[in-house]
């Protein structure tokens, strides 16, 4: 680590380098004292989406296989917009290798039920129904929850379209020990209480992601092309690949462009204050409670059904599209808004990782491990204010790499002046270096450096991101992206499928998938109240029990 403390000491001033000295020392803090292992007792969970799809990549239309349990209770089975749309949710482990164990084991489980259908590994759906309306929205059964969950999806589909929900990625979840929190605390000799203290230090790992986030899409995005039939006619600025296939020749993650959900309507125009928790929670509260005139023309009900929870510009606080997320874990019936504002922050999610089509979970543990690095460096670099015009220019060059992120000579904006993307990323990487190898000195081994090493290298080989990948496989097979993601999708299958599970270890989930199946009935045979009154507390709830 003395290497890369020599090389942070002799960056040149700028911008960037000027955080260096309290960046070192937060590391120093938190690595030399006798709580050094602290840093070793954070937590790692992933939550990974797939669509369900037939052997000729098409939707799956069957309804969310019973085997797999109720996707409203089971704690790691679930949906996400579509009816095909599965979502594997790990539990939160100290080591991300075990996290991933996780997911490998829920595969299996998953795939033994799956019967004639694979999973979709790709974060650009395959081949959707003829019309919009076509694909399925989740079901959850008729109690008021679960009819509420579905009403949400209905708005949705009103707001952006069915198709866009079928977009899939990995979320990664992220928390340091509270312990890091107040060794901080305690150095900085901070007058805040620990819960905020925790929460100012998470809200400034979030501004320094979204400053930087676009180093993720270059490195990691791996969305570069999609099925022609996925735009619906609607107008693009893409490039034809060949008779079934658009693309732009430099872009790293199409998913997460203009053409993804970056560029809803109502949500243009909102601004999420990350400098202060209650600036945070008060720009969400605002949008959840201020009306929207084109959802109003709507209205939330059609011939009697409900169609929307809500005319406002987001039906509920999730419905707020970001790349990261303050997190809170939430009680039974406390929305996260609540959540947050009572205890503070408790970690980030990280939204904007594409599904990796060359890994069978659809994320590696090397990108984790750098991940954890990187993660620790926005953690604990210094952190300004990210004002409306800072705010605009992070998602400026976020939107820059996703559409053209591999194009030599590409500059960004950082502070209103340019710089090129490749000089920015050697500043980012000589700190992640530096947290690489604090890692490596608790863990023992050298297994973050090697994976930062794995990823310092795309930035001097264009070819080696799963961007550029993807592409080359496609030309050298001749392969469309349909037929790309098939086969891509059909040998991650074959892997899991070889794989059963132990009998012990089925029979542990398939009485996990019973006994949720046994709480939703139970959540229906005891609803009290129409769902009129429901939707009404509801909202009252959201109104009433947070002050705007």
């Amino acid at each position: 680590m003395a290497a890369d403390n020599a090389r942070l000491a002799s960056m040149p001033n700028t911008t960037s380098s000027r955080t260096t000295d309290a960046f070192l020392h937060r590391l120093s803090v938190l690595t030399s004292g006798p709580q050094r292992d602290a840093l070793l007792r954070g937590l790692r969970g992933i939550e990974k989406e797939s669509l369900r799809v037939t052997h000729e990549g098409r939707l799956a239309l069957t309804p969310h296989p019973r085997a797999l349990g109720s996707a409203l209770t089971h704690p790691s089975l679930t949906t996400d917009y579509s009816e095909a749309l599965l979502e594997l949710i790990t539990p939160a482990e100290h080591d991300v290798a075990l996290t991933l164990e996780k997911l490998d084991t829920l595969h299996r489980f998953v795939y033994a039920e799956l019967g004639d259908e694979i999973l979709w590994n790709n974060s650009m759906p395959g081949l959707l129904p003829d019309t919009d309306e076509g694909i399925p929205i989740a079901n959850y059964g008729t109690s008021n929850i679960g009819k509420l969950k579905y009403v949400y999806r209905i708005g949705l589909a009103l707001r952006y379209g069915r198709t866009m929900q079928c977009i899939a990625g990995i979320h990664y979840n992220y928390s340091l020990n509270e312990e890091v929190w107040r060794l901080l605390h305690a150095d900085q000799q901070s007058t805040a209480s620990a819960v905020d203290f925790q929460s100012e230090r998470y809200l400034a790992l979030i501004r320094n992601f979204r400053r930087t986030n676009w180093l993720l899409m270059y490195l990691f995005g791996a969305s570069p092309a999609l099925d022609r039939r996925f735009l619906r006619e609607r107008k693009h600025t893409l490039e034809t690949f060949d008779a079934d296939t658009l693309y732009r020749p430099y872009a790293t993650s199409l998913r997460m462009s203009d053409l993804g959900y970056s560029n809803t309507t109502a949500q243009a125009a909102l601004h999420a204050d990350y400098d202060t928790l209650p600036g945070y929670l008060n720009a969400l509260a605002k949008a959840v409670s201020q009306p929207y005139p084109a959802y109003e023309a709507i209205g939330t009900q059609r011939d009697g059904e409900w169609v929307q929870i809500n005319t406002n510009v987001l039906q509920i606080e999730n419905e707020f599209y970001s790349t990261i997320r303050p997190k809170r874990v939430t009680h039974p019936g406390e929305r996260p808004l609540h959540a947050l504002a009572a205890r503070g922050v408790q970690y980030v999610e990280v939204r904007c990782m594409d599904i990796d089509p060359f890994e069978p979970v659809g994320i590696s543990l090397e990108t984790s491990r750098f991940l954890d690095a990187y993660l620790l460096v926005c953690a604990l670099d210094e952190s300004a204010p990210l004002p409306p015009p800072a705010y605009c220019e992070a998602n400026q060059n976020f939107a820059r790499v996703t559409t053209e992120g591999r194009k030599p000579g590409l500059e960004l904006t950082r502070d209103g002046n340019a710089i090129a993307m490749s000089e920015w990323a050697d500043e980012l990487f000589v700190k992640i270096d530096a947290a690489a190898a604090a890692l490596d000195a608790l863990h023992g081994g050298d297994a973050h450096a090697r994976s930062v090493a794995v990823q310092r290298a795309k930035l001097a080989d264009a070819s080696l991101t799963p961007s550029a990948r993807v592409l080359q496989t496609m030309r050298d097979k001749r392969q469309s992206f349909l037929q790309f993601g098939l086969e891509q999708s059909e040998a991650h299958a074959a892997h899991f499928r070889a794989r059963p599970l132990e009998a012990s270890v089925a029979k542990e989930f398939a009485d996990l998938a019973a006994q949720s199946l046994e709480e939703q009935a139970k959540l229906e045979r005891e609803e009290v109240g129409s769902f009129d009154a429901f939707v009404a507390a509801y909202r009252a709830y959201t109104l009433n029990r947070f002050s705007v």
